[in-house]
Formats: structure tokens, C-alpha cells, sequence
């Protein structure tokens, strides 16, 4: 599986370079600023992005403006965002751009290396990685297109959202697979997905969660 890294901090960008590479991903370039990344997201198109937020020149949100840019000219290009902070605004039109695999998971959630390489694969693959504290800050919005959500059912959808499979949910809540399943099941209907493939259809509803 290809990555490109962009970190500025040089102790991490070299803890993430070993990290993927010693869990079978080839590193194609590891990078410290926006208009490097740029360039080798758009020479390599990997298979995966695992992108900083604060890179120079401007040390602010130039990671996530580089991952907005570059999945407007590669559609679909699958990106995890790395940061201390959630930057709503731009965080939120990231996660509005229903193509591709997205996360967003704060740095000192990180420490759990099997956790975070199974963000990484799940992001490739096309599905979400989301940070429940990302989660709980871009909630914060208005909530009017999921009303019609049990409690129970915003329960399992924001579980959904932190990149949790069915069978992870069930054991969280204690309850059945095909418990949770009937709750996925509902979700779907009542946020107007289609049948579709099951990968696809928990990404648009994250999506349309997080866009709520």
C-alpha cells in the first residue's frame, strides 16, 4: 500500500516513516510543507495520505487547505489528517466531499499503533477514521436532518464515525450483531441511502451525520 506523510516535526515524520513501512506500507515520499505536498500527492496519487495539519509556510491549517486542493484535482484521493486541534471549518468541508476514504484523528489519540495503522488501512480502503472527539466538536451544528434518529440509532451512527465495523459496536453496547444491524439497517432508510454497497452507504452516512 503507497503512502505520502507530511509532518513538519522531523522526530515524528521519521516515527511515522518506520512505523508504516515496518507494517507493510512503502513510503513513496515523506514531506514538511504545503507546496511539497502538493507536488507529491499529485506525482504519486497514493493509495493514501497521512497529512498534518499545521505545515509551513503558514504553521496554521496549510495540511488540510493541501488535502482539500489535491482531492479537487485527484478525485477521491483517500487522506488522514493528523492534528493536535480541530479546525471545524475546513475540517467540515473535507468531510462534505463525499468521495474517498477521510479520517481525522488527533494526535494524542495515536499512541495505540495497531489502532492507528488499522485508521490508516481503513482510509485506503475507502471508509472513515474519525477521532470521537472530532466527532463531538463538528456535532455541534445544527442536527434537523437526523431528528428522526433514536437516541440509540446517533449512538451507533457516531460509533460508525470513529470507524468502528458492526461487530465492534455490538460488543461496545453490549448487544447483538444483528442488533446493530437492524440499527444500521434503519439509519440507511431513514437518511435516504439506497441499497448499495454496505462500505459505501456507512461513509455517506457519516457523511450526511457530520454535514447534520
Amino acid at each position: 500500500m503507497r503512502v505520502v506523510i507530511a509532518e513538519d516535526l522531523a522526530l515524528l515524520r521519521d516515527g511515522l516513516i518506520r512505523l508504516l513501512t515496518t507494517h507493510g506500507f512503502e513510503v513513496l515520499e515523506a514531506v514538511d510543507n504545503g507546496p511539497m505536498l502538493l507536488a507529491a500527492l499529485l506525482k504519486h496519487r497514493p493509495d493514501v495520505a497521512v497529512i498534518d495539519v499545521r505545515l509551513p509556510p503558514t504553521h496554521t491549517d496549510e495540511g488540510l487547505r493541501v488535502a482539500l486542493e489535491a482531492r479537487r484535482r485527484v478525485k477521491g484521493l483517500p487522506v488522514l489528517i493528523l492534528s493536535q486541534y480541530v479546525e471545524q471549518l475546513y475540517a467540515r468541508e473535507l468531510l462534505s466531499d463525499r468521495s474517498g476514504g477521510i479520517g481525522y484523528l488527533l494526535k494524542d489519540r495515536v499512541g495505540d499503533v495497531e489502532q492507528f495503522v488499522e485508521s490508516v488501512r481503513s482510509v485506503a480502503a475507502g471508509g472513515t477514521a474519525l477521532d470521537s472527539e472530532v466527532v463531538s466538536q463538528l456535532l455541534t451544528r445544527r442536527d434537523d436532518r437526523l431528528a428522526a434518529l433514536t437516541p440509540r440509532e446517533r449512538e451507533v451512527l457516531a460509533m460508525m464515525a470513529e470507524g468502528l465495523s458492526n461487530q465492534a459496536i455490538a460488543g461496545k453496547l453490549v448487544v447483538t450483531d444483528k442488533a446493530i444491524g437492524k440499527h444500521t439497517s434503519n439509519i440507511f432508510a431513514k437518511l435516504g441511502l439506497p441499497p448499495d454497497d454496505d462500505l459505501n452507504r456507512r461513509v455517506m452516512a457519516v457523511l450526511a451525520y457530520l454535514d447534520g
